[in-house]
């Protein structure tokens, strides 16, 4: 099952409490204060786990609860600070404060770490009151709370190519042709229910990674259809490809469609780097030329089968380089460091 949104409760541990002590040893019944501090709460923390590919473990597991310090005691013993745990998302997971709506962290790589809520400080023992002139304190603090928050989850897929195009638009058989990737293929539209990714391998062992997204159409900006619950995932791949078959009734139409839906959904997705590519070559009439789609911003085009194989070899190779160039031209990473403190 694909899970790409969640919402989950964060609770840090409380801290340890300080502890309120006198030493008492043989011939010796005023030894002075020696009450330790407390234990730190456990951080909770968030961390990128590359053998996940959804948030399903979010829908059974709500609440992620750190261990409480322990308390301080005699003999200037500190009590033991909990551990911290992790919650393990796939990359590509965007963090958000559920009350704010702020986005705190984006886990785009393998071993990112970010904490969500911080574990509570240990309280101080009486021996930390010592002074010259109160030599036999008793004040002793509780530990402090630890930070409890709610926060939401969406995963929105990293792929280098991201297939759009209207239900039934061939972009299923694409994938399930060019890759190992078995997504569900049917003659009747939203076959596809949930975003395939598969990789494709050419050679001189050169691969790329490529996403077939469940049919787009009109108002899908809106969330008519599969709506927004998909068109995020196409907001993380690098290069887009317009899928057109060929046996539309316009396919002119249906390009301006689903650039007009890309724009107002996002404009900076708009203008990522695009192809136009016409499915379903073979359904032409024999004789007839492919038509031509009037898309200034794309790249290139072109037309394949996926039924007979036609075109598939240069798809592939395109792809490759097309997503070479992309890559070249990313802006460095950003320099926030969302590592634990």
């Amino acid at each position: 099952m694909f899970i790409d949104r969640a919402v989950v409760k964060a609770i840090a541990g409380t801290g340890g409490s300080g502890v309120s002590s006198f030493a008492r040893f043989k011939f010796k019944p005023k030894g002075g204060p020696d009450g330790g501090d407390g234990g730190h709460g456990g951080h909770v923390f968030i961390r990128g786990d590359s053998n996940l590919a959804t948030l399903l473990d979010y829908r059974y597991r709500t609440i992620w609860k750190a261990g409480r310090g322990e308390h301080g005691k005699g003999k200037n013993m500190t009590g033991a600070s909990a551990d911290d745990i992790y919650m393990p998302v796939p990359p590509g997971t965007v963090v958000r404060d559920v009350e704010s709506g702020e986005v705190i962290a984006e886990i785009l790589l393998d071993g990112d770490v970010f904490r969500v809520a911080r574990g509570g400080r240990g309280g101080r023992g009486n021996a930390r009151f010592t002074t010259s002139t109160h030599q036999a304190p008793r004040e002793w603090e509780p530990g402090e709370e630890g930070q409890e928050r709610d926060i939401e989850l969406v995963l929105k897929l990293i792929a280098d190519v991201g297939l759009v195009g209207e239900p039934n638009a061939g972009k299923s058989t694409l994938l399930s042709v060019v890759s190992a990737a078995r997504p569900k293929i049917a003659d009747y539209p939203f076959t596809t229910l949930e975003p395939n990714l598969g990789v494709v391998q050419l050679s001189g062992s050169r691969t790329f990674v490529i996403a077939d997204i469940p049919g787009i159409i009109e108002g899908a900006h809106e969330g008519k259809g599969l709506g927004l619950k998909f068109l995020q995932h196409v907001e993380r791949t690098r290069v887009l490809a317009f899928m057109i078959p060929l046996d539309a009734p316009d396919p002119q139409a249906v390009y301006d469609q689903l650039r007009a839906e890309v724009q107002q959904y996002s404009g900076t997705l708009a203008e990522r780097p695009h192809v136009v590519v016409l499915s379903k070559r073979d359904l032409l009439p024999e004789g007839d030329e492919v038509p031509t789609i009037d898309a200034p911003g794309a790249d290139r085009q072109l037309a394949i089968s996926s039924a007979s194989g036609a075109g598939l070899e240069e798809l592939k190779e395109y792809f490759f380089r097309f997503v070479a160039e992309a890559k070249a031209n990313e802006p460095p990473p950003a320099t926030e460091d969302w590592a634990p403190e």
